[in-house]
């Protein structure tokens, strides 16, 4: 890889225009770490005076087949950067993919198919420019130099780096000390990481605080090829529905990007009012100078309803539309004032033995409500069961032949025909 053209210097005594400092605002509202940040003030003083945008970029690994708003934290800031008129570059790691990034890891990662691959990439692509502008994107696959890098290339590109700063990473030295197995191959995924801002001449790389080491072989790689180093811009890792762990899917306190618009906006307005600001500024589109002043209505006696739910539209809208936002706003008033949604599943279950009428534990745990006759008596008990909208108070209820609306909570909903054909008989 050659190296880059020399960077036009920014002279020492220069003064940061009004435009630079909101361009460095920008930046850095929500952020954990901005490496250097005087560094990121000169590289957009020189993009100002030169009119040449600066190269941002964000690689992700196609490592599952959808991406939930904790994902979208550091692509909501690619879009504000790329509002600001800079480049940037959305890269699938369907190279890197094959390893399996350690960051994080006690074991070696399974290796992903080369169709695995393909699926979620092309998932990544659909939902990466729900949020960024496809036409101002510059989307890449760094299989693209990776694959070509050969045997010679892999020698020279790990001799950058040495055995001991590798092991100077936590989960590498917690294995290691732990007598856990590393694996060789597991060593070049940050150096392929890095060599990725070589290949793509990258002027800030964006990740989670978890991608640092990562982050920073970029701007020594960069450096090693004779490159002007990138700076590093980690965003902290969203806290899920909970508003205690990370959202995860296997935690299961996430919203997922391609929900239907009902249940993301049912779920936003679930979350806590000190969560809301937080995720106001990790992942509104609000000005800051919005958000404070929404804040202070708020502390002068405003309802934190109306800032959660402007919030929810705003989500929700962007994943779906403005109409959907709406027509999610009115199905949630309807449900909370006891009311059933327009559209629900619908399945017909067996009655009882002999044709008797079917117990209500058990058609709640039939139709997937609840995960168990147990669940759903627990639930019972507590108010939590609803058939055509009024409240079940008795375990023992029998619900003979016929069409009932069961509802769990306040958004689980079922329409069941008992009685009928089964859902998936012949």
């Amino acid at each position: 890889m050659s190296a880059s053209t020399p960077a036009t210097p920014v002279p020492a005594n220069a003064t940061p225009s009004e435009a630079v400092q909101h361009a460095l605002a920008v930046t850095l509202r929500g952020c954990d770490e901005l490496i250097p940040q005087d560094d990121w003030q000169k590289k957009l003083m020189r993009a100002e005076a030169t009119g040449k945008p600066l190269r941002i970029k964000l690689g992700l690994d196609p490592t599952a087949p959808d991406i939930h708003l904790g994902h979208t934290v550091v692509l909501t800031k690619m879009r504000q950067l790329q509002d600001l008129g800079h480049q940037v570059i959305f890269l699938i790691g369907d190279f890197t993919g094959r390893i399996g990034d350690p960051s994080g890891r006690n074991t070696t990662r399974p290796p992903l198919t080369e169709e695995q691959i393909k699926t979620n990439a092309e998932t990544y692509r659909e939902q990466a420019f729900k949020l960024l502008d496809p036409e101002k994107t510059e989307l890449r696959y760094n299989s693209e130099w990776s694959d070509r890098l050969g045997a010679s290339g892999m020698i020279e590109l790990a001799a950058k780096y040495t055995v001991a700063r590798m092991m100077e990473r936590n989960d590498f030295h917690d294995r290691f000390h732990a007598g856990t197995s590393i694996s060789v191959h597991e060593f070049l995924y940050p150096l392929l990481q890095g060599y990725d801002s070589v290949a793509l001449q990258s002027d800030l790389e964006l990740g989670g605080t978890d991608q640092k080491f990562n982050l920073l072989m970029g701007r020594h790689l960069q450096a090693e090829y004779g490159q002007e180093p990138q700076c590093v811009l980690t965003m902290p890792l969203l806290e899920g529905l909970d508003g205690v762990e990370k959202m995860s899917k296997s935690k299961g306190n996430y919203i997922g990007i391609t929900e239907d618009a009902n249940t993301m906006f049912a779920k936003v307005l679930s979350i806590s009012d000190e969560l809301m600001w937080r995720w106001y500024t990790l992942l509104s589109f609000r000005s800051e100078a919005g958000i404070a002043a929404l804040k202070a209505e708020v502390a002068a006696g405003r309802n934190p309803k109306d800032a959660k739910v402007a919030l929810a539209k705003e989500i929700t809208a962007r994943f779906h539309s403005a109409a959907a936002a709406d027509a999610a706003e009115a199905d949630f008033i309807n449900r909370s004032r006891g009311g059933i949604p327009d559209e629900i599943e619908e399945r017909n279950l067996p009655l009882g033995e002999g044709g008797a009428a079917q117990g209500i534990g058990v058609l709640l745990k039939a139709a997937g409500l609840t995960a168990s006759t147990g669940e759903a008596n627990r639930l019972i008990d507590g108010g939590g069961v609803r058939v055509d909208g009024a409240v079940v108070s008795d375990k023992g209820l029998k619900l003979a032949a016929g069409t009932y609306v069961l509802q769990v909570g306040k958004r689980k909903f079922m329409r069941v025909t008992l009685g009928g054909v089964a859902s998936g008989d012949a």
